[in-house]
């Protein structure tokens, strides 16, 4: 089957034709319809995210229908369905056995430590694939799978905030954006500096105010969500957010963040991270999203073309999401 490969940092992905992933018990295997790209991907090309397997089919946002079943499964074949970035729990730990099993010491995650979804079948435990509403079609449905699960988990820690600010304005926001305003909130929006161009599309989406991510709102914000993985922007949020505030970064790596003076956190302001995802978030998530609606705008990208899609998203080049669609692979 034709899969799109990573071989090591600094090594160009590589189309080749593999052997079919083998089924295990407990798993379906995928016929692949599409798979979103991460900048997660980006941060394991750049070795950002050290030991993934290697070689290793990236992709973790992956959209497919079931083509086999190792025993007895919950899926019917030909049934579509989404596999997300958290693949396995160990079912045991004091964090799964506490309702957070995105702490698991002993996870497996989809496009890491698992081959993903850049290829023209992948295999996923069945116990953490999700049921898809019919009302997204595939290459709609991929950006749920990781930027709006991971944007609504982030979203929930944001409390009640009225007043929320999204720094960088890519997949993740531009969904986030249309949950926050559907339930009456006010968004504020931080691109790259001079990026009229996706403060515009912020805008389109229901922000009030849009600017520069060096720029300070025109008003406080009562939560902030940090998309962008650069570690200068938490002080920066810190600075443009209410006493009171949660500044919640919501990305798997980021620069290091410079050194603050205290009085930018006093005032009982909280500054926490998300760590990947549960499965029950997923399931809230997936049944919410369709009752906004929401509406995930994408740019799609042939499988041979995947490299490609990965560099659009480093350069900021995308309005809301990138997505492969494998539908045609062989």
């Amino acid at each position: 089957m034709r899969a799109i490969v990573f071989t090591g940092v600094g090594e160009p992905l590589v189309e080749r034709d593999v052997v079919r992933p083998r089924l295990e018990p407990g798993q379906v295997r995928l016929e692949v319809r599409a798979c979103g790209v991460c900048r997660t991907d980006l941060h394991i090309l750049d070795g950002e995210l050290e030991r993934p397997k290697l070689p290793l089919v990236l992709g973790h946002q992956i959209v497919g229908t079931v083509v086999q079943r190792g025993g007895d499964s919950r899926f019917e074949l030909g049934e579509r369905v989404g596999v997300p970035w958290l693949g396995w729990t160990c079912g045991r730990c004091r964090y799964c056995t506490s309702g957070r099993e995105n702490l698991c010491d002993l996870a497996r995650f989809t496009g890491y430590d698992v081959d993903g979804g850049f290829a023209a079948e992948t295999v996923a435990d069945e116990r953490f694939c999700f049921r898809l509403p019919e009302s997204f079609d595939d290459v709609q449905a991929a950006p749920l799978l990781c930027a709006g699960l991971i944007g609504y988990r982030a979203y929930g820690m944001a409390g009640d905030a009225e007043r929320l600010g999204l720094y960088g304005f890519g997949a993740a926001a531009h969904i986030l954006a249309q949950v926050a305003r559907w339930e009456g909130r006010r968004v504020f929006a931080f691109t790259r500096p001079g990026d009229t161009d996706g403060q515009a599309f912020a805008r389109s989406l229901g922000a009030e105010w849009a600017g520069g991510s060096d720029e300070r709102p025109p008003e406080e914000v009562d939560a902030a969500i940090l998309f962008a993985p650069l570690g200068a922007l938490v002080p920066a949020a810190l600075a443009a957010s209410a006493k009171g505030a949660s500044v919640i970064c919501a990305g798997i790596h980021m620069s290091a963040i410079p050194q603050l003076p205290y009085e930018l956190l006093w005032g009982e302001r909280q500054l926490r991270s998300v760590a990947n995802l549960t499965r029950e978030d997923g399931e809230r998530f997936l049944e919410f999203a369709q009752h906004v609606p929401v509406h995930t705008v994408v740019s799609v990208f042939s499988l041979e073309h995947t490299g490609e899609a990965l560099e659009a998203v480093r350069a900021g080049a995308i309005e809301g999401a990138a997505v492969v669609s494998v539908a045609d692979a062989a």
